[in-house]
């Protein structure tokens, strides 16, 4: 039997999600840090941090934290490494503590963790100690809430933000100008549809905002497992069932359509009804806004294919 090369990619991704997932498991197994911990570190490392081909997992350190300092030469003999007083430590028994080696790497941050201990609060102390930045510390420890409450790490899929079967229009109105609350430009796309047209989650996540803003009148904020931020605006009401740190899933109904904002609170009706969908990217170091409009093309198209 031969598969197609889109079904070839998808076993690919598949097996690399397995040997992923086995690695993790079994770091935990030794070290008793919950495997999604480990998950969702590897995970934010992969999207903050350039991939190495050879490797199936993104943990990597520092070498002058990995060898020690004076370790020089950056020799692996994990006896060496300790006596320098670095971090690296085996994961494989074999005396070698090798930074390219993912059990090793895997090990070495779980014993890194478990200094600090294994419950959230504990794990939370450590992810600051080490990453020095809250939006880090949140990201992963959501992300890690994603990967426990689905029980896997392989959550690829995505759904246009409105149901394909009610009536809807949308253009690419990126960088376009806008005028309330001083000169600016459009950061994301408008769907225009009918009020209380149902709103759903695009991606796996955990909402971090539920509220009113001056510009984006009742709005919702869900960061997913990919570092990215997506905000729902001008909204006419909630799902009665969400909360701040729920986690949601792609078709999630999280609210409807409306023409909220611009205003305080309550304030609506000043342009037609549409959601303002936006999509803002975090590399580690800094967040900013991109064009979802490609995204936007790329789910419907998934969405109309399942």
């Amino acid at each position: 039997m031969f598969l197609s090369a889109e079904l070839l990619v998808v076993a690919a991704d598949s097996s690399t999600f397995d040997e992923r997932m086995a690695l993790y498991q079994k770091t935990e197994a030794l070290t008793q840090v919950p495997w999604y911990y480990l998950a969702a570190i590897d995970q934010y490392e992969r999207n903050t941090s350039e991939k190495s081909e050879e490797r199936i997992t993104s943990i990597t350190f520092p070498d002058s934290l990995w060898f020690g300092l004076e370790n020089i030469d950056h020799i692996t003999d994990s006896r060496i490494i300790g006596l320098f007083q670095g971090i690296g430590q085996d994961g494989t028994g074999n005396n070698q503590a090798d930074p390219m080696n993912d059990e090793d790497a895997l090990y070495t941050l779980a014993m890194y963790i478990r200094q600090y201990g294994i419950t959230e609060p504990d794990i939370k102390i450590a992810l600051w100690e080490y990453y020095q930045r809250s939006l880090t510390v949140k990201t992963i420890v959501q992300t890690a809430k994603v990967y426990r409450t689905f029980n896997t790490t392989e959550l690829t899929e995505h759904e246009f933000p409105v149901p394909l079967n009610y009536n809807y229009s949308y253009k690419n109105t990126w960088g376009d100008a806008r005028g309330f609350g001083g000169r600016r430009i459009h950061e994301g796309t408008d769907i225009f549809a009918g009020y209380g047209t149902p709103v759903r989650a695009t991606s796996y996540g955990v909402v971090e905002i539920k509220g009113w803003n001056r510009y984006g009148g009742w709005r919702i904020g869900i960061r997913d497992i990919n570092n990215t931020y997506h905000y729902y605006a001008h909204l006419h009401g909630f799902s009665d069932d969400l909360s701040v740190g729920d986690v949601v899933q792609p078709g999630d109904i999280i609210g409807s359509v409306g023409s909220s904002g611009y205003g305080p609170p309550g304030t609506s009706g000043k342009f037609p009804p549409h959601l303002h969908y936006g999509m803002y990217k975090d590399n580690g170091t800094n967040e900013w806004a991109h064009d979802p409009y490609p995204s936007l093309r790329a789910w419907e198209k998934e969405s109309r294919n399942r």
